[in-house]
């Protein structure tokens, strides 16, 4: 599972709403409902943001492992 918290705090930091971001990038709703539930995305995507933003993956995403049963 991955968390897109850090995404969330970087737009905030450059001061630009999910709204914007979805329009400059041109992600679709459905994309953007998918970070927003930190649901699984393309790479593509990914790749996107990280380089609109001049990141790393790692920059807007965090990876939390599944708990073992």
């Amino acid at each position: 599972m991955f968390s897109y918290k850090k995404l969330w705090h970087m737009l905030l930091e450059n001061d630009m709403n999910r709204t914007q971001l979805r329009e400059e990038l041109g992600l679709s709703s459905a994309t953007l409902a998918k970070l927003g539930k930190d649901e699984y995305v393309s790479m593509e995507t990914i790749d996107k943001i990280c380089s609109r933003f001049s990141c790393q993956p790692n920059d807007i995403m965090t990876h939390i492992p599944e708990q073992a049963e």
